[in-house]
This record gives C-alpha cells, structure tokens and sequence, in this order.
C-alpha cells in the first residue's frame, strides 16, 4: 500500500496506515503522514465499470462545492495523483485520495429528534451548494436508478418468469405493488416533460453519510458520493425519510413495531428546507412529501422483486428476508399515505418559514 500512497500528492512524511469504517463496497483506509491525514481508498470497479466517468463526477461536483464557500461546511477534496490525476490506475486495481475530514463523524443509527433534523440540513446544504451546477454535466454511472417506471416493469418480468415458485405465496404483497402503478410515472413525466428541473443528487441519502461535529452537533460535510447524479431532489429526500422516521429494522417481521414517526419527518424537513426553501420550485415542494412514499414503494418493490428472482442483488442471512424486507416498506407506505396531509403541512409550513430569510 505504501507504494500506492507515495503516487499521491501528500504532505510529509508516512507514520500509519489503517483500515476506517465500515463500507462493504470499497475498502477504504485512514492515512497519517507527519503533517496531515487522509483517506485512501480502493475502489471496486467491479461495482463501478467506469471509474473515469464515476470520477469526473465527484471531481466536477467537489470543485463546485468548494467554490460555493458554505460557512462551518467542508467539502471533500480530491488529492491529485504526482501525475495530476483524479484517481490512480496500479496493478489492475483503481485507488482515490481525500482530505480526512477530522471534525465530523457519521453515526450508523439517528439517536436523537435533533441529528436527525441536522441530517436535513446537511443533504439540505448539499442541494444549495449545486444548486447553480448543470446536472447535466454528470453521467449516469447507474442507468435508471431511481426511473420507478423501469423498476415497474423489472418487477412485472420477474412476476411473469417466476424462477423460484414464489408468486403464488405472495399474491397480497404483489397486489399492493400492481395497485399503486400510478406512482411509477410521476416524477419521470414531470422530469421528461421538464415540469420539474434535473438537479444533482447524492442518490445514497442515509444518516451515516453527513458528517456530523460531536462537539457542536452540527453537520459538517457530505460524503460518499459515489452515486452522485442527474435526478431530482425529490429522490434524495424521499429516500432520507424512507430510511431515517421510523425505529424498526430493515426486516423486521413483527409489523406492529414498524411505524412512520411523524415527528422525525418534521425535524428533516425543517432542516432540509432551513437551506433549500429558496432554491426549490413551486412544483418540487409539492412532491416532497409525496417524494417518502414513492422511494418507500420503490425500494419494497426492488426488494419483492428480488425475492422472486432467487435473492440475487441483496445480500440475505436467511431466508424470506427480502420479502419482509418488502413488508417494512409496505407498512411504512401505509403509514405515510394516512400521513399525507399532515406532511404537506409540515413542508408548507417550513417552506414559508424559511422562504425569502
């Protein structure tokens, strides 16, 4: 590893290399040289088949966040190869280099009504920093990753080959999904039709990813930004609610324990909207709420989908598990849609709040 490191454009001299945190994708290391830290990691491009488009991506994105200047935000920085380079090539493997960022750590689970509401201001602060940004620039490193409409038909082909002989046990959880088709097309129509502007978004939008200060308990910065892409800001959101207002465990099979906390939904939307309410169209706030759901469905729909296809994209420890994967979904879904007007609410309240300030 050392040889890798000493092609990087580092400061001072090499005193430790050690395994940091605990991504199952890249391996990622902490490096601590005399004067600085960093960390480097090996990128799997089993996963990522172009690295060069993945790392024009964050490169664009990193260079126009730093310019933006956010106060007491601090952007990931690239640490160029000796060559110049965003990223390096050796022995038939892919490394990158970023700044250490020191002053924020993610945490796994929300502790607090509070991280929670700093989580929004993070992703927030993220949307106003490339708010000016062309999406358009960035290529779509995974195609159709949140087009619900592709999904759809995904789910609709594993119906219909039924590899495993799962269909006929699971009629209830499939009638849910075919029942609610119409929420397939809503964003994409509004994307296609350019009702709804493309923006720039994280695509991974979960609490572990912003950086938060453990002595201000403010967030710092985002990271990971490996899925960073043209979509809509609708996405990272509903995906932060889908994952972050509730308590259960992604599986858990006791529905009586899963439930859409109204109350968090509040803190992230008021954090979210203490750093977007005057970037975002009139069109985007009202689907924001509608944005939870859609992700929710989605993300049930990609986990039944999965059962039925043998479990080949989710990695299970027993079986069944992504079908109560897609049950979680489906009860948070249920939760919200009775929720709904209480969560427009909250959004019109924090937008006019936050509008104009």
């Amino acid at each position: 590893m050392k040889h890798v490191i000493k092609k990087f454009k580092i400061s001072g001299e090499l005193i430790s290399i050690t395994s940091h945190g605990g991504g199952h994708i890249n391996k990622t290391f902490k490096v601590i040289t005399s004067s600085n830290k960093y960390i480097l990691q090996k990128i799997n491009h089993h996963v990522f088949k172009d690295v060069d488009k993945l790392m024009s991506n964050i490169s664009y994105t990193t260079e126009f966040m730093k310019s933006a200047k956010i106060k007491s935000f601090i952007p990931l920085e690239i640490i160029k190869t000796i060559s110049g380079e965003n990223y390096l090539y050796y022995n038939e493997e892919y490394y990158r280099m970023y700044n250490f960022i020191s002053e924020g750590i993610g945490y796994e689970t929300i502790e607090n009504v509070e991280q929670f509401y700093e989580c929004g201001v993070g992703f927030g602060a993220f949307q106003q920093m490339l708010s000016e940004f062309d999406a358009n620039k960035l290529y779509e490193t995974i195609p159709n990753f949140h087009n619900t409409r592709v999904r759809f038909q995904n789910f609709l082909t594993a119906i219909k080959n039924d590899k495993k002989g799962r269909v006929s046990e699971i009629k209830e959880d499939i009638d849910f999904y075919l029942s609610h088709k119409h929420y397939c097309d809503v964003i994409i129509n509004l994307l296609e039709k350019k009702e709804m502007p493309t923006r720039v978004t994280h695509n991974d939008t979960k609490l572990n990813n912003v950086l938060i200060s453990p002595k201000t308990n403010k967030s710092v910065t985002i990271v990971d930004l490996d899925t960073i892409m043209p979509g809509s800001v609708v996405y990272d959101f509903g995906d932060s609610i889908r994952f972050g207002a509730n308590h259960s465990k992604e599986d858990e099979p006791d529905l009586s324990k899963v439930n859409f906390d109204i109350e968090l939904f509040e803190a992230y939307t008021k954090g979210f909207l203490s750093k977007t309410a005057n970037i975002l169209t009139k069109i985007e706030v009202e689907h924001l709420a509608f944005g939870a759901i859609l992700m929710t469905y989605e993300c049930g729909m990609r986990f039944l989908t999965d059962y039925i296809n043998g479990d080949v994209y989710f990695k299970i420890h027993y079986p069944k598990q992504n079908l109560n994967r897609s049950r979680t979904q489906v009860k948070l879904v249920k939760d919200m849609q009775k929720a709904l007007l209480q969560m427009n609410e909250i959004v019109n309240k924090y937008y006019k709040l936050f509008k104009n300030v």
